[in-house]
């Protein structure tokens, strides 16, 4: 049985606006694709992307000479500290969360190598990447796991975690003109011999 012309322009209608509807997706689909992952230049209100996380457990030494951040840490108390203020020595900044098991499993480590800081000439700076609100878990978990020599800096805003891979724990050591050495990403003994010959590249 034949369409009423009225019908047929119905039809042909509803089909075209299908068409349309599928070119559409079809378009935004390869525009999509065909837009890099992350834009060195993004449009303002565009997120930026995170740089990609290195390998666990391995040393990046292709940063060398970049400056230290100009980053301002605050403790629970509200105090303050900006970080290249500790020009002058090496700084190994290590950057960790309560949330992060590997993080907290480094901590005393990082706590016994406060201990020799003077002996090796560094500055040991364990920086909490957990939110401001959560100030009393950061100093809860350093207390209950009596790891003294740590004081409880926190990146309120995570600005390092993100300049520095997002991938936690990671550290980075800079030498005593605030330039960085290398950074390093995943869990260590930092008071094992192979950690110490790393840590002597500062100077």
């Amino acid at each position: 049985m034949l369409l009423s012309k009225s019908l047929k322009s119905l039809v042909l209608y509803s089909l075209a606006g299908s068409c349309a509807l599928l070119v559409a997706g079809c378009d935004k689909q390869s525009s999509d694709k065909a837009q890099p992952q992350a834009s060195p230049t993004p449009a303002i209100g565009e997120p930026i992307a995170a740089p990609a996380p290195a390998e666990a457990g391995s040393v990046d030494r292709s940063h060398k000479g970049e400056p230290m951040p100009t980053i301002s840490l605050v403790d629970p108390t509200g105090e303050s500290l900006d970080l290249t203020s500790l020009k002058g020595k090496p700084v190994l900044v290590n950057l960790w969360a309560t949330w992060c098991a590997p993080c907290v499993k480094e901590l005393p480590t990082l706590n016994a190598l406060t201990d020799q800081e003077d002996k090796l000439g560094i500055t040991v700076l364990p920086v909490s990447e957990n939110s401001a609100d959560v100030a009393g878990k950061v100093v809860e978990i350093l207390r209950r796991r009596k790891l003294d020599n740590i004081q409880p800096w926190i990146d309120e805003q995570g600005d390092m975690g993100f300049q520095y891979g997002g991938n936690l724990p990671v550290s980075v050591l800079f030498d005593s003109e605030g330039k960085e050495v290398w950074r390093y990403t995943g869990a260590n003994d930092w008071t094992s011999p192979a950690a110490l010959k790393l840590i002597a590249e500062a100077k």
